[in-house]
């Protein structure tokens, strides 16, 4: 039996924070102006500003929803606060970035004391514009619920990256 070698999958992402789907728009992650892949390991200082994101696509008529949790909050042992909301943005145009979209959460740094945690952003395609409501609090956000209450059906892109703390490496569970 083949191996799955999709990042996604072997991270555990699919299955904790979002269900299989086929991407069907690029994304591009830089971190302070560097590229980063899937799984890249970051620590606190580096994450402390909003990551850099290029949404791919031509028609700017479409329209992209950006979701950043944290799958492992506050510990990877014990996510009980799983997804921790980071940042939201509605609107964003095709080929552009979340800066021509609406924030509807502003970016918040992860600041995670314990383990390695998944940092998951997913992007959804929009069926058109609309009013996305902040919700009342970050912890236990769900992709899945804000997508069924939104409309926005499947992903079509996600990407993730680990962080951890500043001055350890932390460990898959803490």
């Amino acid at each position: 039996m083949p191996r799955d070698t999709n990042p996604l999958v072997v991270s555990r992402v699919i299955g904790d924070v979002i269900d299989p789907f086929t991407p069907s728009t690029d994304i591009r992650v830089y971190i302070d102006g560097v590229p980063i892949c899937n799984g890249y390991r970051l620590r606190q200082s580096q994450v402390a500003s909003q990551p850099t994101v290029d949404i791919g696509g031509q028609d700017f008529r479409i329209l992209h929803t950006l979701v950043l949790v944290d799958a492992d909050s506050p510990s990877p042992g014990n996510p009980y606060l799983r997804e921790y909301l980071h940042w939201l943005v509605t609107d964003i145009p095709s080929s552009t970035n979340p800066s021509f979209g609406n924030e509807v959460v502003p970016y918040e740094a992860p600041q995670p004391t314990m383990g390695i945690h998944r940092l998951v952003m997913v992007i959804f395609r929009q069926p058109r514009r609309q009013i996305v409501l902040a919700p009342e609090w970050r912890n236990n956000f769900s992709t899945r619920q804000l997508s069924q209450v939104y409309n926005l059906g499947d992903p079509v892109a996600a990407f993730f990256y680990h962080c951890h703390r500043e001055n350890g490496t932390g460990g898959r569970r803490a």
